[in-house]
């Protein structure tokens, strides 16, 4: 009897170890489950820039926890538009393939540009670091186009210029006009940076438009939207693969501006001011010759669709 109770002792013993050997990454999981606890996300304050409203492709959003791909574009999205330096969130066990898509969408450079082009230039980056592990965390670093110091110099210059062109007489068409002439009449292309990529002059930022007087399309695309942004209008930054300019919302249309365009190089080196892209529709903007500079991703620039 007691030889019987051994032997069934030792086959119970048998299908146990069986048993957990069969399970041992369900069992693993599931201790891992019991034992780590996420830590809370820290949500700091947003800046003075974060844009309180959405876009069409990507919005501001409240939650921090991914179930899908758009989610983690909007989770990219609020981060930069909240200006913050550091994020880190975490991948919901429901998501499965949460880890190859933010793989994916930090990889995908062309994608987090355009992403960058609806926020703030205060707030947009020049470096974008995606950090993550097994566990499912994720932390974004990010290093900002502009520093703090840039940010106070530039801001006090702007609220001067605007302070001496703009008044509560004129409206939004004839403000963003005179502002619009005022930068094209004060700033140079930069040919050289534009050609060759180096120059002397911070032409790819605000300091070359409004210390050096040289720009290209970035600096003059970032100037007109910190100008529009205190205007109270609403606008994005929109990129084809070679240039940039801006996306204005007025008189409830979303229109092209385009400054590089509208300050043409000359062969005599005389200053041109032009109009051609001042505030077009997408009808206008694809009826004129340089489409091939100006075609941009409609699945993602959705307003100018």
């Amino acid at each position: 009897m007691i030889k019987l109770k051994n032997i069934l002792s030792f086959l119970l013993s048998l299908v146990v170890i069986v048993t957990i050997i069969l399970n041992f990454d369900i069992i693993v999981d599931k201790l891992k489950d019991i034992v780590y606890v996420r830590p809370e996300l820290v949500i700091n304050p947003s800046n003075d820039y974060t844009k309180k409203y959405d876009f069409n492709y990507v919005k501001q959003v409240d939650e921090y926890i991914p179930y899908n791909y758009k989610d983690l574009e909007n989770i990219f999205f609020s981060v930069l538009n909240q200006g913050w330096d550091e994020f880190t969130f975490y991948c919901p066990k429901e998501y499965e393939e949460c880890l190859n898509d933010v793989a994916k969408l930090s990889y995908d450079e062309v994608l987090l540009s355009d992403i960058n082009n609806y926020v703030h230039p205060y707030n947009s980056y020049s470096t974008i670091r995606t950090l993550y592990d097994d566990t499912g965390e994720i932390t974004i670093k990010i290093k900002h186009l502009y520093s703090d110091s840039e940010i106070k110099k530039i801001d006090n210059d702007i609220d001067l210029i605007m302070n001496n062109l703009v008044d509560d007489k004129m409206d939004d068409n004839e403000k963003i006009k005179v502002l619009h002439d005022y930068i094209i009449n004060n700033t140079k292309y930069d040919v050289l940076r534009a050609n060759e990529g180096t120059s002397s002059y911070d032409s790819s930022r605000i300091l070359g438009v409004l210390y050096d007087h040289y720009s290209i399309c970035s600096g003059y695309t970032d100037i007109m939207a910190v100008m529009l942004y205190k205007l109270g209008i609403p606008n994005f930054k929109v990129a084809s693969e070679t240039h940039v300019w801006n996306a204005v919302y007025l008189n409830e249309e979303w229109l092209h501006l385009d400054l590089t365009w509208d300050d043409p190089v000359s062969t005599s080196g005389k200053d041109i001011l032009d109009h051609t892209y001042f505030l077009i529709n997408n009808d206008i903007l694809e009826s004129l010759e340089d489409t091939k500079e100006h075609t941009y991703n409609k699945n993602v620039y959705l307003e100018l669709k």
